[in-house]
């Protein structure tokens, strides 16, 4: 594999893996989360309909719920991976989403399917924490971000035809078929992994799970001011993004009026991201993780300023909301990967607890602010368009007061 730390890749009784397959495999994996997400935007109004749910915001939790699965499986999937390895874990979560597809796809009640969401979110939970981990195994500083760039190119293209695809879907079966997809999808990657995806953690390297070292090794992680301080930061981003996508559904058909078009204009938006993550690979090696995410955050602020401001005046129409949200998501795209990597940056010894914690951070977060932002939804962008402003003011104080007021230029970390 091209450039890459050759110590980490400690086990594998298959034909080494390339590069080009390693950042796919690695894309793939992360994707399984935001499928399992966007996929189901356009089910929502049926599963509403075949559960007789009359509150209007009932149906975001069918996202919310797996996204809280999601933030706390990753407590326990970075301990446990530093103490088994990458592999084991990663086989393991991926069975269960699968386990946890059946459960949806069969869900009798609303509360069933709730509960099989949850469990989805806590076996997509290895996927995310056991990407980051491998790529962080095999890679440090600015080459980990142009690689972690490069797979969230793929990664973030989901959000673009998960929807529309889901759509699809929904329109062939039911709403129980795009659980079905999911499951399949689910289970393709999983035999992928098995075959072809080796062990990056050394036996030497391996932590124990006693409470002690467990507990060691979070206050190793959240004593870092730069972990803890770019895990806040990466909250307060998700957690605009996250009301983006629980209220989105709404948005468009009821304050719009797009119908099922919906999928297409979401699609429109999430372009931004993608784009985001090829003009991160291309020069964060050359202008560094800090100078491009925090002018991507500036651009972010001047956006959420935007919006909140023609929202207000009630002079904010589709083509100008969709360019605003384009641009919004490129700026996240380019903040996501460099906040994730900052963060990591210190944490090489622990890699697996450091992912875990961060993500459970900027997850549970972040649905807790999205969830807040989208059940405050009236009918209006009002209240989307203030909880985004909000949120992002809060981003630029956490990341000021990390930088101790310098943005753009590295210094060491503490």
């Amino acid at each position: 594999m091209t450039d890459i730390n050759a110590n980490a890749w400690v086990s594998s009784s298959h034909r080494p893996m390339g590069f080009t397959e390693f950042v796919i495999m690695i894309a793939s994996i992360m994707a399984l989360n935001p499928l399992a997400m966007d996929m189901m935007l356009p089910a929502l109004p049926d599963i509403a309909q075949a559960f007789h749910i009359v509150a209007a915001n009932r149906p975001q939790q069918v996202l919310s719920t797996f996204m809280v699965g999601f933030g706390i499986g990753q407590f326990i999937m970075g301990p446990l991976s530093d103490r088994f390895g990458r592999r084991p874990v990663l086989l393991g979560g991926m069975i269960l989403y699968g386990l946890a597809s059946i459960c949806a796809i069969a869900a009798p009640s609303f509360e069933t399917l709730l509960l099989a969401r949850a469990l989805q979110g806590l076996g997509t939970a290895a996927t995310r924490v056991i990407a980051t981990s491998v790529v962080r195994d095999c890679y440090a500083g600015r080459r980990m971000a142009s690689v972690m760039s490069l797979a969230m190119m793929v990664f973030i293209s989901v959000p673009i035809v998960a929807p529309s695809f889901g759509q699809a879907v929904r329109l062939l079966t039911q709403w129980r078929g795009v659980f079905v997809v999911l499951m399949l999808y689910g289970l393709v990657t999983l035999l992928w992994s098995a075959l072809r995806m080796p062990e990056t953690l050394p036996m030497s390297e391996r932590r124990s799970l006693a409470l002690r070292d467990v507990l060691g090794a979070f206050r190793q992680t959240l004593g870092n001011r730069q972990t803890l301080g770019y895990a806040l930061a990466g909250g307060g981003v998700m957690g605009a993004l996250f009301a983006f996508v629980l209220s989105s559904q709404q948005i468009f058909t009821e304050v719009f009026g797009l119908g099922r078009y919906f999928t297409l204009v979401f699609a429109v938006i999430a372009v931004g991201m993608a784009i985001a993550g090829f003009v991160n690979a291309k020069f964060v090696g050359r202008l560094g993780m800090r100078m491009i995410s925090h002018g991507a955050l500036i651009g972010y602020a001047a956006v959420a300023g935007t919006i909140y401001v023609t929202a207000r005046a009630q002079m904010l129409p589709l083509p100008l909301f969709v360019a605003l949200s384009s641009l919004a998501m490129f700026a996240l795209g380019l903040m996501i990967a460099n906040f994730t990597a900052l963060a990591m940056e210190p944490q090489g010894h622990i890699a697996g607890t450091a992912s875990s914690l961060y993500g459970s951070i900027t997850t549970l977060l972040g649905i807790a602010i999205g969830t807040v932002i989208g059940q405050s939804y009236d009918g209006t962008l009002l209240p989307f368009a203030s909880g985004f402003f909000l949120c992002t003011l809060a981003t630029l104080g956490v990341v000021l007061v990390v930088e101790k007021g310098r943005l753009f230029k590295s210094r060491p970390s503490a």
